[in-house]
């Protein structure tokens, strides 16, 4: 269930189109952005469903980003007008992140989450005992704060599509 992004396979129908760990690949913001991560929750889409799901307003501003998704080499269409995500250009595009299942958490979030709690246990343990736990919070304190930043500039990068 749990997968690495820079660990997954391409199948046999992406070998023909991998990317190959290009550095040159155009980078994708905003909307197209948005679009696809829904790719990548959904599986497989067609140009209405992702008009609708995204509340775009028009077929054809979709049909606008999954060309640029096409054309990037991040989503292939089928005879059937469905889109779909190529997995080996998920390498590329989501260098920080991690995938459970079809939900994208940027890996800085996982670290933040675990000090969070350790902090906040040393914070109260310095009011019980205030030798040396000061300092220790005082560290704690700032590395949560060093991995919510960073988790923030990451996760900022995938929810500005919001």
């Amino acid at each position: 269930m749990f997968r690495v992004m820079e660990n997954v396979e391409a199948g046999p129908r992406e070998a023909s189109i991998k990317r190959g760990g290009r550095k040159d690949l155009p980078e994708i913001k905003g909307n197209t952005l948005r679009v696809y991560l829904y790719l990548l929750r959904s599986g497989t889409s067609e140009l209405r469903e992702v008009q609708r799901s995204l509340s775009f307003s028009t077929p054809s501003l979709a049909s606008y980003h999954l060309g640029k998704l096409v054309e990037g080499g991040y989503v292939t269409q089928d005879e059937h007008g469905r889109y779909m995500v190529i997995w080996d250009a998920t390498k590329d595009l989501l260098e920080g992140y991690i995938r459970i299942g079809t939900v994208v958490f940027p890996r800085l979030f996982f670290f933040s989450v675990l000090f969070t709690p350790v902090t906040a246990f040393l914070i109260i343990m310095t009011f019980l005992n205030p030798s040396f736990l000061p300092l220790l919070a005082a560290c704690s304190v700032a590395l949560v704060a060093a991995f919510w930043y960073e988790t923030m500039k990451v996760w900022k990068k995938m929810t500005s599509w919001k």
